[in-house]
């Protein structure tokens, strides 16, 4: 067990360099705007969401290299991607230079929201799945927590602040690098692509697995089961349409526009700029805080518990922000409800959606249905990031706020009535039931 949590938390630094490269670009939003004189929109597509748009390239393609390489050499090229974009960003001379290197780091971001989770699912224990794949969360929000600070630091130190604010990941990629060398393939992809059932056979006895052979007849009956290699054949409906509806929600709480956007929004309710800086280093402390409640409780109160405590907390904060905006409340109650939301999304969202996604696709499409979640979640994400500045302008922050609560309230019917429990159970019993052709998982089980 321990070398499966070392593995695992290994894997998920990939996590921290996702986190860190998505809000580290919230310190040099404005003064790149200002650097190079670029309209709200341009400003919005080449600046700020060139990045997204690379996670969407990435996450729509991942598969390829997850299934046709194996897990651990596309580990290792998240890795590369990664440290050739810090680097590249931070000394970008011009504008198009900066977002080629931002969207290759996206690509990164993308690729790793394949990976990670499918590699860790394929390799812990049911019991504790959903706290090990969480982990790659913890290490987003972790990421997010360092940039916000890390901005904060470097904000003021010299004429070229933002430059070294995206030149710090080039550190943490390398090291995650040197440490993701050593790692094991996933044993599941070993059988499913590879028919390599020794060498599984052997990752499973060093990883501690306790009845390696019964873990390999599960595999080998999904293998056969699920033998439809095309995700959109109609064997897997009923998963495509969770992790779809699963990954739309998650955007659409509006999550990423507060990531990206926090100081803009900060500033909007009426606080300077080192108060904003301040403030969004706050909501990666409460992010942190929340996802390692959601750590502690996703295996032992399973997924829809937390999706529901997150649904009505979204709702909750989201109104009041709405209402804050509209009456002019002042800057705390928005900040003290932005952290509720934050929190709520920790707890919720953020904890679960990984887990959620990798669980109930059979090992035979895991990473195209990763993919297929993946892509969902990263288009309305650099969608809604690309939009907001344009928005910002021509609606109020009331009504853009008002837009996120509904569409909560849409996700809190989905948890409600459509979304199954898979707390506790194999990926294989997942599978069979997820995937069968008489009805969807109990939702109550």
């Amino acid at each position: 067990m321990k070398k499966i949590i070392y593995w695992s938390a290994t894997v998920a630094v990939a996590g921290f360099l996702f986190g860190f490269d998505t809000a580290v670009i919230s310190g040099a939003d404005k003064p790149i705007q200002a650097l190079w004189n670029t309209s709200s929109l341009f400003h919005g597509l080449f600046i700020m969401s060139s990045a997204l748009w690379g996670t969407l390239l990435g996450a729509l393609t991942g598969n390829y290299p997850c299934d046709k390489w194996g897990r651990k050499p596309t580990l290792i090229l998240v890795g590369v991607l990664f440290f050739i974009s810090a680097l590249g960003s931070a000394m970008a001379p011009e504008v198009y230079s900066f977002a080629l290197l931002r969207f290759i780091g996206g690509v990164g971001v993308g690729i790793s929201s394949i990976v990670v989770p499918a590699y860790i699912s394929e390799i812990a224990p049911a019991k504790f799945r959903g706290r090990l794949v969480a982990l790659y969360q913890f290490q987003i929000v972790f990421g997010i927590l360092v940039a916000f600070v890390s901005n904060f630091l470097i904000a003021g130190t010299s004429s070229i602040d933002w430059r070294l604010m995206l030149g710090v990941e080039a550190i943490p990629a390398l090291a995650y690098l040197l440490m993701i060398i050593k790692a094991p393939e996933s044993p599941r992809w070993l059988v499913q692509k590879k028919n390599q059932r020794t060498k599984a056979r052997s990752i499973l006895v060093t990883l501690g697995e306790e009845d390696p052979d019964q873990v390999l007849n599960e595999i080998e009956r999904d293998k056969l089961h699920n033998s439809q290699s095309k995700l959109f054949g109609g064997s897997y409906n009923k998963a495509i349409l969770f992790a779809f509806l699963f990954a739309a929600f998650n955007q659409l709480s509006g999550i990423n526009f507060i990531i990206y956007y926090a100081p803009r929004v900060f500033e909007l309710a009426g606080l300077d700029v080192n108060q904003s800086l301040l403030s969004g280093a706050g909501i990666g402390v409460v992010n942190l805080c929340f996802t390692m409640l959601g750590l502690s409780l996703i295996d032992k109160y399973g997924r829809r518990a937390l999706m529901y405590i997150g649904s009505i907390g979204y709702v909750i904060s989201l109104s009041v922000v709405a209402w804050a905006f509209s009456t002019d409340s002042g800057g705390l109650t928005v900040v003290a409800f932005v952290f509720v939301f934050i929190a709520a999304h920790a707890i919720g969202q953020g904890t679960v959606i990984w887990v959620f996604i990798a669980e109930i696709f059979p090992n035979k499409v895991r990473s195209k249905g990763q993919s297929l979640g993946s892509g969902t979640h990263w288009f309305f994400a650099a969608a809604i990031t690309l939009l907001m500045p344009f928005f910002l302008e021509r609606f109020s922050a009331t009504e853009v706020f008002t837009f996120f609560t509904l569409m909560m309230l849409g996700q809190l019917i989905f948890v409600a009535w459509f979304m199954p429990e898979t707390k506790g159970r194999s990926l294989e019993a997942i599978s069979l039931d997820t995937n069968n052709k008489h009805g969807a998982l109990d939702a109550n089980r």
